[in-house]
């Protein structure tokens, strides 16, 4: 669940998982006292101390926490070690990366329980500056095992691929890489259960050849009025007409005004050639094809994981 940079309105969606929780399937956990659910926070405007005062409220301990774009490096250390502490290490921490700079970093000041590898094909806010997955997560997991190797008191994290992967096809390319579980954003765009306008959804099912048709940006931050984001961090989203307005010239003010007519708009703003809302995604969007169940497209991915390892080490055996 994404709490990003504002908090006021954590109490009341950890109620609301809670409810959801106690009318469908049991879902367990190693202690009763944590959910069976994860939170992430953007360290560039999260407040620390009143995050830590509502996660370690009875009932409310997440099964793990995700940080991500912090403006300074160091301050992973102070939300992982507070996060420990107030929740007396039944939090699990997950830190987001975007290099491998920036793995180092994390792992020898926070040592995160998992390690999120970031690449550049991922939508919404990832770095200005990056590699894909393919060489990305194998630079940073020989990195990280060195040091961990070098030094004994760090623990070696868990990894996650994060970035363009939208099918089972690339679950089981982040698994050979080494990673043993992904993430998935722009897929899940699709889903029944996407709290995003309808406008919003359709354009992320229009859209194909990801590589070209999205961008990572400033420019819909601008637009949108979510300028708190550190300089190093753009977002990807799909090329509309406030981006090519953008670069012939037009000033932004007149850019704005277009964004804000487009917002009174409704869905219509994210509609054909003159469609001017902002679409986050990454370049898998290709691969987006349907609107389907959550459940139906994790279980989807994990067989069509499972399929694609099997015909891998099949022909590889017949070299």
């Amino acid at each position: 669940m994404g709490a990003g940079s504002d908090v006021s309105d954590l109490p009341g969606l950890l109620e609301e998982s809670r409810k959801l929780l106690s009318s469908g399937p049991k879902l367990e956990t190693t202690d009763s006292d944590v959910l069976p659910i994860g939170l992430g926070f953007l360290l560039w405007g999260a407040p620390l101390q009143k995050t830590l005062d509502i996660i370690s409220q009875p009932g409310n301990i997440p099964a793990a926490v995700w940080l991500f774009a912090p403006r300074e490096q160091s301050s992973l250390a102070d939300w992982s070690d507070g996060i420990r502490k107030y929740t007396k290490g039944k939090t699990k921490v997950w830190i987001q990366v975007c290099s491998v700079a920036e793995a180092i970093s994390a792992v020898k000041s926070a040592q995160p329980d998992v390690l999120v590898i970031q690449g550049t094909d991922a939508g919404g806010h990832g770095g200005a500056q990056g590699a894909g997955l393919t060489a990305l997560v194998p630079e940073v997991i020989d990195t990280i095992t060195k040091i961990c190797s070098d030094d004994s008191s760090i623990r070696m994290p868990s990894f996650n691929a994060a970035g363009g992967i939208s099918d089972g096809r690339g679950l089981a390319s982040a698994i050979t890489l080494g990673c043993p579980g992904i993430t998935l954003g722009t897929r899940y765009l699709a889903s029944h259960e996407a709290t995003i306008a309808k406008g919003y959804q359709d354009a992320v099912l229009r859209a194909s050849d990801g590589g070209m048709s999205t961008i990572r940006s400033s420019v819909y931050d601008t637009l949108r009025g979510t300028t708190d984001w550190p300089k190093n961090y753009g977002g990807r989203g799909v090329i509309n007409a406030s981006y090519h307005d953008h670069m012939s010239g037009v000033d932004w003010e007149e850019n704005k005004r277009k964004y804000g007519e487009a917002l009174k708009s409704g869905d219509s703003g994210w509609e054909g050639e003159q469609a001017r809302l902002t679409t986050y995604a990454g370049t898998g969007l290709g691969l987006v094809t349907k609107v389907q169940p959550a459940g139906e497209i994790t279980r989807e991915i994990r067989e069509e994981g499972v399929k694609a390892l099997k015909a891998a080490a099949e022909k590889i055996a017949r070299l």
